[in-house]
């Protein structure tokens, strides 16, 4: 099976006319200068010469901005310079990422002629309100007809949403979740609303509008949509914003984040809690009072069985009296995991 490797390639507020309450591309990205065709070539070669695997399967990914917004000649100017790799071989698909207000179907025909193969829509919400809210600048039926299309012309569809939105309860994000499932995409990304320095939230969250979600609150919506996506088969990409410079702890002097739920680990807490519901409820059947228990986990898995700083094995020792030994076992499945009872009272 080959290894899949992503070449990042950012392209902030490119193509973007909106400018939402909660977000900086540049401060989230890292980036604030726009992009050439020289710096697309640049760093597909840097990658490229630091990828180690020989039987790879290497994708473009253009991040950052409302991609099929900018200027049609920069577009093309981009997408021919990684084109140059996929004719050469050395690149076997692009992908971006895009508003769906900026999807029709000339736009789409004219992608597919550079070999993109999978697009993705920020979508943030699908209650109309709460993305007016948020100065968004598109309402849901813009995310259902972009959807559609984008299936209808064959690429890989993808979908962001975002948790902690402002007005948003969890109500409104499972009901996203749910209406997203709908449009079928093949993967999500779920990010966490972070209160970003300079941003209009900034200033709500100053003024006592706004107030951001805890790092518990943030990570148990999140939980329960992923359970959704994950009934659906539906790849979960990225949960919470990718670690920068920038984007990092508060207290840090580079930090652009002014508060809300930031973790340098936020997916593995998400992770965590998960398995942590799942070891938790096979304990509940066990028929006696148990007081250690092994559990046999594929290797992979076994920081998930721990838990950040210990904590799932601090919370089964405070919730049951148990103590928990992660095993790790290569024949086991991954994902999986066994438990026996070693010793009970």
């Amino acid at each position: 099976m080959k290894k899949e490797y992503i070449i990042p390639i950012f392209v902030p507020n490119l193509g973007c006319p909106m400018e939402c309450t909660f977000c900086s591309q540049q401060k989230i990205t890292g980036k604030q200068t726009n992009v050439t065709a020289k710096d697309v070539k640049e760093a597909i070669e840097y990658y490229l010469n630091n990828f180690k695997d020989e039987s790879k399967y290497v994708e473009v990914a253009f991040f950052g901005g409302s991609f099929t917004g900018i200027d049609t000649e920069i577009q093309k100017e981009l997408l021919e310079a990684a084109n140059e790799y996929i004719n050469e071989g050395k690149v076997n698909s692009i992908r971006i990422s895009t508003r769906p207000d900026y999807i029709t179907k000339d736009i789409l025909k004219m992608l597919k002629k550079y070999h993109v193969k999978t697009i993705e829509l920020g979508v943030q919400s699908s209650n109309d309100y709460i993305l007016a809210k948020s100065k968004r600048g598109h309402n849901f039926e813009d995310v259902k007809r972009a959807s559609k299309l984008i299936r209808r012309y064959r690429f890989r569809l993808g979908h962001q949403m975002m948790v902690g939105m402002p007005e948003s309860t969890e109500i409104d994000e499972i009901n996203t979740a749910k209406d997203l499932i709908k449009l079928k995409p093949k993967m999500v990304r779920v990010y966490p609303v972070l209160v970003i320095k300079g941003t209009e939230l900034a200033n709500e969250y100053k003024d006592g509008e706004y107030t951001p979600l805890t790092i518990e609150q943030a990570t148990q919506r999140c939980k329960e949509i992923i359970y959704m996506f994950r009934k659906k088969r539906i790849d979960i990409i990225r949960v919470g914003l990718q670690n920068t410079d920038e984007i990092t702890d508060p207290s840090k002097s580079t930090s652009e984040v002014l508060a809300g739920p930031y973790h340098p680990a936020f997916r593995q807490l998400v992770d965590d809690s998960m398995w942590y519901d799942s070891i938790a409820e096979k304990i509940k059947k066990i028929n006696m009072k148990v007081k250690k228990v092994e559990i046999r986990v594929n290797p992979e898995y076994t920081n998930n069985i721990i838990g950040h700083k210990k904590e799932n094995l601090k919370r089964l020792k405070q919730m049951y009296d148990v103590e928990v030994i992660a095993k790790p076992d290569e024949n086991m499945k991954p994902g999986k995991f066994e438990i026996n009872v070693v010793e009970t009272y």
